[in-house]
């Protein structure tokens, strides 16, 4: 059974999550430029069997599309091409932000780090993950 690996993408940075080998459980994985995910992930899949990659979908509260989807489609296509072996699935990813925020707060974090955009990021990225594998049960 490999990982499953989510991705938090935006048009700066890239929050990244994964499952560990028996896809119990969604950690925190990294941050990464969005100009260097891509080969981010390439480095990671050559080390680790990854089964599933679960993108973040920005909604609008009426359920359409953000405008967001303008660079993440492109992102997702070029993903693909890359690793054509691997499938794609969309989780919703309203509100994660401010989910990430608010378990940030409950942990204890400090403001100063709390505003650390990188892990907001990667925390937004381990929710919308266990999203999905909730969703699986």
């Amino acid at each position: 059974m490999g990982r499953i690996l989510a991705i938090d993408y935006g048009r700066k940075r890239v929050g990244i999550a994964v499952t560990d080998p028996l896809q119990i459980s969604a950690n925190g994985l990294d941050t990464v430029q969005s100009h260097e995910v891509l080969n981010y992930l390439e480095k990671y899949i050559s080390g680790e069997d990854v089964e599933t990659f679960v993108i973040g979908l920005p909604k609008q509260m009426n359920g359409q599309d953000s405008e967001s989807m303008q660079y993440i489609r492109p992102f997702v296509t070029a993903l693909q091409r890359k690793f054509p072996q691997i499938p794609v699935v969309y989780v919703d990813e309203r509100f994660t932000s401010v989910l990430a925020h608010k378990a940030m707060l409950e942990g204890g974090l400090k403001k100063k780090d709390r505003q650390n955009k990188e892990l907001v990021d990667k925390i937004s990225a381990t929710i919308i993950l266990q999203s999905y594998l909730e969703s699986k049960i």
